[in-house]
């Protein structure tokens, strides 16, 4: 009984000592970004003013963070890999049902929020959230072909959402060309930009080829900016033609939406109506992906990921499965880009920074490679984490009137992505089903796959 008692009391003193080491260090980060603010005062000088409360509380919040993880987390968590468990029978039954109730929670949504928000208030949840969020889910979900199917790290995706919306925006405006005509061309051009950077990376592996795709996204956003007379550079291409409801622009006029049907002019209309166009278009990108899974092509991308020197072995032309893989994963990037471009009105090469593309990586890697419903549930952790920080005003009560929560919005995201690498290493749905069984599917645990570099 002694000693079990020293044994704990020696686990909480490295406990102590752990969590103030993890303060120390917060503090010197901290201390220059979020202890001095700079402020121009009304003559107009640069003054340096301190946040000490700010600072310290966030170190104190680090201090009980790691000294609860240390004392409480930690076992558990290494008691859990000793003593691996079955999966609790609820888990499976709300697995189950989770897929139906989510895809008919997101059809019904702008109902949903109509009813409670108002038209008012109906808006910035729909458009916000509903439409940012779902544009995220088809990019994630493109991405996940290419990353999480073929196991090709893929750090320019970005580009092909460049390359589907300046489509879009050229050619509606010089041609007047409809939108339902030139989303499907959208992304023909960004599956042939795919085509074309699969060529020359075909022989790259793992980190050459994350460079390479890095330097394409770059060199697309660098000519975007500097082909001022085809891309308008920095300015940017403003009067982007809107989608119309079968003809039927969403405009105040005697011919708009709400004078043929009758109804009170709302910009509410046109925001629910690309809603759905959207939603259709993430869905369809999941079917297929789901269906080209099945495919031959599907299982060469897997075995690809898995061993690309067994792939070759058995006969696979990894050349072919590498170039579809960039292709069909690019041709969903351009479908979103277009919509991006309608939805917008206006696009500039400031929309396609490296930054887009790390956070469609870091939801792909987040959500579970190779994960669909993972990728969705990353997209709105993210997309909708970040921009529910929009909607904290309440903390100005704690930290101050002065306290403006959308300034640390990439610190408390960062956070969290660690926080889910530890106790989710694999991300948040670590299993994967497999494409084709013997007499009985059965899901396999995310420590019997390994994870490829292609």
């Amino acid at each position: 009984m002694k000693q079990e008692t020293t044994v704990k009391g020696s686990n909480a003193l490295a406990a102590v000592r752990d969590a103030a080491i993890s303060a120390l260090i917060s503090l010197g980060l901290f201390l220059p970004l979020v202890g001095f603010e700079t402020i121009v005062n009304i003559r107009n000088e640069l003054t340096l003013d301190t946040r000490w409360p700010l600072l310290f509380t966030m170190v104190a919040l680090v201090f009980v963070g790691r000294l609860a993880y240390s004392l409480f987390a930690a076992p558990r968590l290494a008691q859990r890999k000793q003593h691996a468990a079955a999966a609790p029978a609820w888990l499976g039954t709300i697995g189950k049902w989770f897929v139906p109730f989510a895809i008919g929670f997101v059809i019904v949504y702008p109902v949903l929020v109509l009813s409670t928000a108002g038209f008012g208030g109906a808006l910035k949840w729909v458009d916000n959230f509903g439409i940012q969020i779902l544009i995220y889910v088809m990019l994630g979900w493109g991405l996940n072909i290419v990353v999480g199917l073929a196991g090709l790290l893929d750090l320019g995706y970005v580009a092909f959402y460049a390359v589907g919306a300046y489509s879009y925006a050229l050619l509606a405006k010089e041609f007047g060309f409809s939108f339902w005509l030139l989303l499907p061309l959208a992304g023909i051009m960004a599956s042939f930009w795919g085509v074309l950077l699969g060529f020359p990376v075909l022989r790259l592996r793992g980190d050459y080829l994350a460079i390479v795709t890095l330097a394409f996204g770059e060199i697309i956003r660098v000519v975007l900016i500097n082909w001022v007379d085809f891309t308008n550079g920095y300015a940017g291409i403003s009067g982007i033609p809107r989608p119309t409801f079968f003809g039927i622009p969403f405009t105040a006029g005697d011919d708009g939406f709400a004078a043929t049907f009758g109804l009170e002019f709302s910009p509410i209309y046109r925001t629910i109506f690309l809603y759905y166009v959207i939603l259709a278009l993430a869905f369809l990108t999941a079917f297929v992906t789901v269906r080209l899974r099945r495919l031959p092509v599907g299982r060469a991308w897997e075995a690809l990921r898995e061993d690309e020197v067994a792939c070759r072995s058995l006969g696979v032309n990894t050349t072919n499965t590498k170039l579809t893989a960039f292709s069909i994963g690019a041709m969903f990037g351009g479908f979103a880009g277009s919509f991006f471009a309608a939805r917008q009105g206006f696009i500039s090469p400031e929309s396609f920074t490296f930054i887009e593309s790390a956070t469609i990586v870091a939801i792909v890697v987040l959500g579970g490679m190779g994960s669909q419903i993972g990728v969705a549930v990353a997209a709105v952790v993210m997309i909708g984490g970040t921009e529910i920080m929009r909607e904290l005003n309440f903390l100005r009560q704690i930290f101050g009137e002065s306290f403006d929560p959308t300034q640390y919005r990439m610190l408390i995201f960062g956070f969290a992505m660690v926080v889910i690498m530890v106790f989710r290493p694999r991300g948040f749905v670590s299993t994967r089903q497999p494409t084709v069984f013997l007499k009985e599917r059965k899901t396999i645990s995310s420590d019997l796959v390994g994870e490829g570099h292609g």
